[in-house]
């Protein structure tokens, strides 16, 4: 199955490393410096919203089962599907990697009006654009239950609450695009 992830807005998806004096956070990228989403990262999400549509069994078998609190990994299960990175779709010359990101800042303000002391940071983001993943693992009779769940997915990404990382999940059959 190919999963098409259409971006809106700017958006971040990290592994939780900090940028340094450039910023605090920066973007995950691959070995040529492109970014991606993490396969995991599209995993969670669509996890997230097949909770709400489905039910435990079909969640259980593509997504694993944790385990239960309190008890130890013997009952843990690991889904059937693999998520594998979401990439970019079309060829970029890795020499113009770098326009393909921005750094935004944002501050906490006081009551006062002024900027809140320590509070500045500073995100990398990337530009909107199209990325694909492949999934595997479906069942043909499950498959419309996961592409409902990819359908669902509004938002990717770090500060989904304040606008970034606004998109549109599809899935793409076999002979388009």
């Amino acid at each position: 199955m190919k999963v098409e992830i259409k971006f809106f807005t700017y958006w971040h998806c990290d592994l939780g490393g900090s940028g340094g004096a450039k910023a605090d956070a920066l973007v995950v990228k691959d070995a040529d410096g492109l970014p991606y989403v993490p396969g995991k990262t599209l995993k969670g999400l669509a996890r997230e919203m097949a909770e709400t549509l489905s039910d435990e069994t079909f969640v259980d078998k593509y997504f694993g089962r944790a385990s239960s609190e309190g008890q130890a990994n013997t009952d843990r299960a690991e889904g059937e599907a693999y998520f594998g990175n979401a990439v970019l779709t079309e060829r970029v010359d890795v020499n113009l990697a770098s326009y393909l990101y921005h750094t935004i800042s944002s501050t906490a303000i006081e009551d006062n009006g002024l900027a809140k002391t320590g509070s500045l940071r500073e995100i990398e983001v990337v530009v909107p654009l199209t990325l694909q993943a492949t999934v595997s693992g479906i069942e043909k009779k499950d498959k419309a239950k996961m592409i409902q769940a990819f359908e669902q997915i509004k938002y990717i990404g770090l500060n989904r609450h304040r606008g970034l990382g606004r998109c549109e999940v599809s899935v793409i059959e076999e002979g388009q695009r």
